[in-house]
């Protein structure tokens, strides 16, 4: 069983820190990031959104204790074993479960500004053709209805940013000390120094440094659609390929995918202030939870 876990938040860098941690010869990261295991035991995920069905085939399908024990069987010498999955901040069962079975767990979070984490999630899927609307406002607009509709926890762009109300569930679960919560903004300025302090708090030699220079999981408004699909759809096959073939191939198919990315629109300033006051409260709440302060996000 892993002794650490990153439970969030999506879109806030979590697939680059995935492969940053990867390369730590003392850590064990599971080969697949977004198991989601915590969030769906017992449970046969069925989505109703576009390519939902894909994605729960990939992020959704270990659903039982013994198949996501198989999953770390190769662990061996390594001091640290873990897992990335966004979505045990959102879900409403994780914190539980994962207190059932790892109470000693350390707990690791990246908060990005809500109001930009929406709209990158936004774009994501945008980028990726599987939202049908272009307009952000509009999208939001329909989400309470997708939600009522099933569609997957993809399509929660704004729900997802109520950092205050998701987290509390792991401190009212967890010692405080097993919880290490750091900025997007931080972590993007200074990106060598958020993982070796992660490395220290999970107990192996703070003083490596991984490479870096590789960015993840860009946003952006693809050039050829058919190109970006070809190379960015989730599939099993997919996924074992990538476990197969040299890191320098992966490394050129992922240049090309960012090469093919024009730079998205800046989400228009109405729209902002509106889901500002959305999440103003919830931000207030959260700056005294984790006594930080957080009034850039309200700016």
């Amino acid at each position: 069983m892993p002794n650490f876990l990153v439970i969030g938040a999506g879109k806030s860098g979590t697939t680059s820190l995935y492969f940053y941690l990867d390369q730590h010869p003392q850590i064990y990261m599971s080969p697949q990031k977004e198991v989601n295991f915590f969030g769906v035991e017992g449970q046969q995920v069925k989505f109703s959104g576009p390519r939902d069905d894909q994605e729960a085939k990939v992020c959704f399908s270990i659903n039982s204790i013994e198949a996501y024990q198989e999953i770390f069987k190769n662990a061996s010498t390594e001091k640290a074993i873990g897992e990335i999955s966004p979505f045990y901040l959102y879900s409403p069962k994780a914190s539980e479960r994962i207190q059932h079975y790892i109470p000693d767990v350390k707990l690791i979070a990246i908060l990005r500004n809500p109001v930009d984490r929406a709209y990158s999630n936004f774009l994501h899927l945008v980028r990726d053709g599987r939202e049908p609307i272009t307009d952000f406002a509009q999208a939001i607009q329909e989400e309470e209805t997708r939600i009522k509709n099933n569609w997957s926890p993809s399509w929660h762009y704004k729900r997802a940013g109520f950092y205050y109300t998701l987290l509390k569930r792991y401190f009212d679960k967890f010692d405080g000390k097993q919880i290490r919560i750091y900025l997007y903004d931080d972590y993007i300025a200074h990106p060598i120094a958020t993982v070796q302090d992660i490395f220290q708090f999970i107990g192996v030699d703070e003083s490596f440094v991984p490479d870096i220079s590789v960015k993840y999981n860009l946003s952006g408004i693809p050039k050829n659609q058919i190109l970006h699909t070809l190379i960015s759809t989730h599939n099993p096959i997919k996924a074992k390929l990538q476990q197969m073939i040299p890191i320098v191939l992966v490394r050129t198919v992922k240049t090309i995918r960012d090469r093919n990315l024009d730079k998205p629109p800046p989400l228009p300033f109405e729209m902002r202030q509106q889901l500002i006051e959305v999440y103003r409260q919830d931000i207030e709440k959260l700056e005294d939870l984790l006594q930080q302060d957080l009034s850039k996000w309200l700016a």
